[in-house]
């Protein structure tokens, strides 16, 4: 069990752990689809968006909003058709309507009394700025994968974000929906990590590239994160 009275600071992944992101997607790859003739359960198109927003995030870095682009494009070459350039700005413009989990800011807003809050996001500065809002409480430091010119799970953006909290791995706890791009690289800096395995069609992975790995704690809901907290 981990001794919350060891961590001054918790960094949260934003979009899968803060943000009902599988709706989001799912909302806007299913239109594509349907608009031309192609079909797929939602398992499927979850398991091809990890995937291809991995590959899409690999070689020389580019921005989310063109790593989206970039899946879009990729599902209509698996289905076998062009997305209209609409169609393909169409899931990036669509991510400020994204909306937090029913548990997030009441989780946040209890948390925020007791640590610091953080963000680590493989997402572009603008593209969070239209989320902030949305979370209602105020983060220490926002570490993007813009501003480290890289994506989780490269160790790149958390040690950007360890040089920017100022404080020692030891002192930080990791929060994130993901195996893969949170769990594994946090735990080779040395940061412990809570694993929140949100309600998926894709049980246990979620809209993320498939990975294998054992968190220092697994929660279902933030507000079970938060109640562990209270209790210890």
């Amino acid at each position: 069990m981990l001794n919350f009275s060891q961590f001054e600071v918790l960094t949260f992944d934003c979009y899968g752990t803060l943000i009902n992101w599988e709706e989001g997607i799912l909302s806007c790859l299913r239109a594509i689809l349907k608009a031309h003739g192609a079909t797929a359960d939602d398992a499927s198109i979850l398991g091809l968006y990890g995937d291809f927003e991995a590959s899409a995030e690999q070689g020389e870095f580019r921005s989310y909003r063109q790593v989206l682009q970039s899946v879009v494009l990729l599902f209509g070459e698996h289905f076998g058709f062009t997305p209209s350039e609409q169609e393909a700005r169409s899931l990036a413009d669509s991510l400020s309507t994204w909306k937090p989990w029913p548990d997030t800011v009441e989780a946040l807003l209890n948390l925020g009394k007791r640590f610091q809050l953080a963000i680590i996001s493989n997402v572009d500065d603008d593209l969070f700025f239209d989320t902030r809002p949305q979370l209602e409480v105020e983060f220490s430091q926002i570490i993007t994968a813009q501003q480290a010119r890289a994506y989780k799970p490269s160790l790149k953006i958390f040690e950007l974000a360890l040089n920017r909290i100022g404080a020692s791995a030891d002192r930080i706890l990791h929060v994130g929906q993901s195996i893969y791009h949170d769990v594994l690289p946090a735990q080779s800096l040395g940061i412990a990590t809570v694993w929140v395995n949100r309600p998926s069609v894709r049980t246990g992975v979620g809209a993320v590239k498939a990975s294998g790995g054992r968190p220092d704690l697994e929660v279902h809901s933030l507000v079970e994160l938060a109640t562990i907290c209270a209790a210890s």
